[in-house]
């Protein structure tokens, strides 16, 4: 798909957060007309009902409030492109240091239920239209069924699996399909593991194991943690991001379900609190759907033609 057509895709995958936001800062700056106090408090409220979160939509109004008064801005209309500009100045270093060079193996962590397995298969759809070759470890042995889930993506995306048995070692499923992803040169292998965090000794303590097991078997690989959310869940996400990145490393940040919320500045709000670059995004439910983030093409798609 060229750049127009994911873009256009992106563009619709937001058409529910930009109602919610763009929409409704329009009708807000044409009913002040200019610049005043109960603006800036409107519009901040705005934000925070759309999860971009306090603490964010707070540094975003502090950086209105000056570039407003240093441009003496006298329009309530300039304040969107304001706006725009600030939202890019968070992300805009979010490609930083994503080189992907191959091989490469991916962890991909996240709770159960916010789409993880959906986004693997995904992710090997992605790389293998690239015409890489990605092969699947069934890493997640503790859930029932997160093996045969796994395959029917291994399946829909045309690459290999590595699974053992339900309740088997993730460590030795892992350890497996380095070996297998060495001897078949594949370029990219990509992990499932565990989706739980009641237990966030028990998760870093497998999560651990795994990471020895790499540094040992594949020290050539570049190693990608990445932590998979659901946009739907709001600041859910972002205390479940906050949480992974107390126990392991995270690199990176696929944000899923972007097209089934009204609520998407969830991505501006972890950026700006957590500092985890964004890498994916899902905007919608079909295999080609999920799409490497790009800051300005979001910020784009979120303002339309601002």
């Amino acid at each position: 798909m060229d750049n127009k057509g994911l873009f256009a895709k992106l563009k619709t995958g937001l058409n529910k957060t930009r109602k919610s936001i763009t929409a409704r800062i329009d009708q807000l700056l044409k009913y002040h007309g200019e610049v005043n106090e109960d603006l800036y408090e409107e519009l901040e409220e705005l934000l925070i009902l759309a999860d971009v979160g306090v603490s964010t939509s707070m540094r975003l109004m502090d950086r209105i409030r000056e570039r407003v008064d240093a441009e003496k801005i006298k329009e309530a209309e300039k304040v969107k492109l304001v706006l725009k500009e600030e939202m890019m100045d968070i992300l805009r270093n979010n490609d930083k240091d994503f080189d992907l060079r191959f091989p490469a193996i991916f962890l991909v962590v996240g709770v159960n239920g916010v789409g993880k397995t959906t986004t693997i298969g995904k992710l090997a759809h992605l790389f293998q239209n690239q015409g890489k070759r990605v092969l699947m470890a069934a890493g997640d042995t503790f859930r029932a069924a997160a093996i045969e889930q796994l395959e029917i993506w291994a399946n829909r995306a045309g690459c290999q699996i590595v699974r053992h048995t339900e309740g088997a070692d993730a460590g030795a499923v892992v350890f497996d399909a380095i070996q297998a992803t060495k001897a078949r040169e594949n370029d990219v292998l990509i992990c499932d593991t565990a989706g739980r965090l009641h237990t966030k000794k028990n998760l870093m303590n497998e999560l651990s194991k795994i990471d020895r097991i790499i540094e040992r078997e594949f020290p050539e690989a570049q190693k990608e943690v990445l932590l998979v959310l659901d946009a739907t869940t709001g600041q859910n996400a972002l205390s479940q991001a906050r949480l992974f990145k107390e126990s392991v490393n995270i690199t990176g940040i696929a944000m899923t379900k972007l097209d089934g919320t009204a609520k998407g500045g969830i991505v501006v709000a972890i950026k700006n609190e957590l500092d985890i670059p964004i890498r994916f995004i899902g905007v919608g439910e079909g295999i080609d759907d999920l799409q490497p983030f790009d800051a300005k093409s979001f910020v784009d798609a979120l303002f339309e033609d601002a």
